[in-house]
């Protein structure tokens, strides 16, 4: 009987707060860890390219001549809220990215829970942190943020070094 009762009220409490992540967006989520491709969609599977840049068109607007992004409503990713798209490149690669409102360390943890791999080449310098995961030939996922302890916000997402 303690039980039952137990279990309802957890069945009760459950309906009225849901999880984190029941919010987040599973297309930008596979995108920003590399389970996607959008290189190789724009490549070889236009159809698919074009739905989700539709996706992207919907949920985000363009801000000025920036390369970001902003979300029209709320958008998250596991469980941490995008505050900016980069749907192109920065820097010496092409890839798909998100800041996200969270620090780097936390950031990090539940990135390499998702992937159910640890990121393992991370380096300081210039002022950032970075860590990277190879997942596959010119496929690597990304967290960046700078090194001010009073930072709360990290780019997460998957490049395609096109040079190194």
């Amino acid at each position: 009987m303690r039980i039952s009762a137990l279990a309802g009220a957890a069945m009760a409490l459950s309906a009225i707060v849901p999880p984190v992540s029941a919010a987040d967006d599973a297309g930008l989520t596979r995108m920003a860890l590399c389970q996607d491709s959008w290189v190789e969609w724009g490549k070889g599977d236009p159809a698919r390219f074009k739905v989700f840049a539709e996706h992207i068109h919907a949920a985000f607007t363009p801000h000025g001549n920036d390369p970001y992004m902003l979300p029209k409503t709320n958008v998250s990713v596991l469980g941490l809220h995008v505050a900016q798209a980069f749907p192109e490149s920065i820097g010496m690669g092409v890839g798909f990215s998100l800041t996200v409102d969270a620090p780097f360390d936390a950031t990090r943890k539940v990135m390499e829970k998702a992937l159910g791999k640890t990121l393992k080449h991370c380096e300081a310098s210039d002022g950032m942190k970075t860590c990277e995961l190879e997942i596959a030939a010119q496929r690597t996922v990304t967290a960046m943020a700078g090194d001010d302890p009073k930072s709360h916000q990290t780019l997460i997402g998957c490049y395609y070094y096109y040079e190194k």
